[in-house]
């Protein structure tokens, strides 16, 4: 359930560091120019067609755990979570600007705290990337991020024989 804890509580500060962040939505013919925050979702979108239908969004997925000792041969477990970006603009340099700007504010906003909710705590490398491929007029980026998070602890004993 940990890095479920840590998915929520992710989200949330996702959510409240770039609201004010307003992105450009694409329209439907006929409709006026929309802008909004980007959505922030956890794991996947709801749809397979919403990877561009409800372009702006964030999406935070958990992809590796692991649980172990470190050099110490202390108990510890690390969750490693993919933050993606996607915007959308006509205009190329204003789409991976779009794109760019959201993954610095989180960046800054990440190193800056670095712990969320007492007990998740960002580690490095905090590794970010604007991605270079042509989707024009979708544009996209992710950063992967490392925390330390509560190990699990024992509840009975061990027996030795």
């Amino acid at each position: 359930m940990t890095p479920i804890v840590l998915l929520d509580n992710l989200a949330e500060f996702v959510k409240e560091k770039t609201a004010d962040i307003i992105l450009q939505v694409r329209v439907q013919p006929g409709e006026e120019g929309k802008e909004r925050a980007a959505e922030v979702h956890r794991m996947r979108l709801p749809k397979k067609e919403d990877s561009t239908q409800r372009i702006p969004y964030i999406l935070l997925q958990i992809i590796t755990g692991k649980d172990g000792k470190n050099e110490h041969n202390q108990p510890e477990s690390t969750c490693q979570i993919r933050i993606v970006v996607a915007t959308y603009a006509e205009d190329q340099g204003v789409g991976s600007y779009d794109v760019l700007n959201v993954i610095m504010r989180l960046r800054t906003e990440l190193e800056r705290n670095r712990i969320l909710a007492e007990q998740f705590t960002l580690q490095d490398p905090l590794e970010y990337l604007i991605y270079p491929d042509d989707y024009t007029p979708y544009y996209f980026g992710e950063m992967m991020t490392n925390w330390s998070i509560p190990e699990i602890k024992q509840e009975v004993e061990e027996i030795w024989q």
